[in-house]
């Protein structure tokens, strides 16, 4: 596999297919053509293979990919086999969901640890993930392996706890504060996580669907 520069929006369809590929193989399915995976994904056939090409050549002429090697290669320019470590600030009612419902392991990260403020939550664990202090948590930080950090803290603690793990070498942060976290001068990678922008998009859609039907009976009934 080749690893190039490639864009944003490239990097940001990656997931999109490791999921759908993933479902067909549970399904059964071992081979696609590029154009079926397309309809699937609501994309071109060029595109899909102009994604996969930077990357590397994955599928054959005439045969389409095959699906369980294609989930392995898109898993593995993913990193999901690597065997990143998380931990996760912030045990509230998203941290909780998110360890409750989401299955990091699944996706290449296993979530060794939590850390909050809360004295009831403090030595006690959480679906198996034992929860510290956030007192702890510099030491903890020192000693061990931490890839990602998974941030839920409350928005007005965001920029605080996220300085501080910036200043202690955390390679990487998922943040659901709902705060927007920018850290030009720093090496640590931040993903900004807002359930707003897809309920918003998915409004955006909405209105627009609704604005064509109110132009188009405006038009028949201006016609009439």
């Amino acid at each position: 596999m080749k690893r190039v520069k490639v864009s944003n929006n490239v990097i940001r369809r990656m997931p999109r297919y490791l999921r759908k590929l993933a479902e067909l193989e549970k399904n059964g399915v071992n081979r696609i053509s590029s154009f079926e995976l397309g309809r699937q994904l609501g994309l071109t056939p060029s595109q899909i293979r102009q994604d996969f090409s930077c990357f590397g050549e994955f599928g054959q002429q005439g045969y389409g990919y095959n699906v369980p090697a294609l989930r392995e290669q898109v898993g593995s320019i993913l990193g999901v086999d690597r065997g990143f470590t998380a931990i996760l600030v912030g045990v509230g009612n998203i941290g909780k969901a998110l360890m409750d419902n989401f299955c990091f392991s699944e996706w290449g990260f296993r979530l060794k640890h939590a850390f909050d403020i809360n004295p009831q939550l403090i030595g006690t664990s959480f679906n198996g993930v034992p929860i510290s202090s956030m007192d702890d948590l510099k030491t903890y930080i020192e000693k061990n392996s931490v890839d990602m950090v998974v941030l839920t803290v409350p928005s007005s603690a965001a920029v605080p706890v996220a300085d501080f793990l910036i200043e202690n070498g955390v390679e990487a942060i998922w943040n659901f504060t709902n705060q927007e976290l920018t850290e030009p001068n720093s090496s640590t990678i931040v993903e900004n996580i807002h359930f707003s922008d897809s309920l918003l998009s998915l409004s955006y859609f909405i209105a627009e669907r609704n604005d064509e039907k109110a132009a188009k009976a405006a038009r028949l009934e201006k016609q009439n």
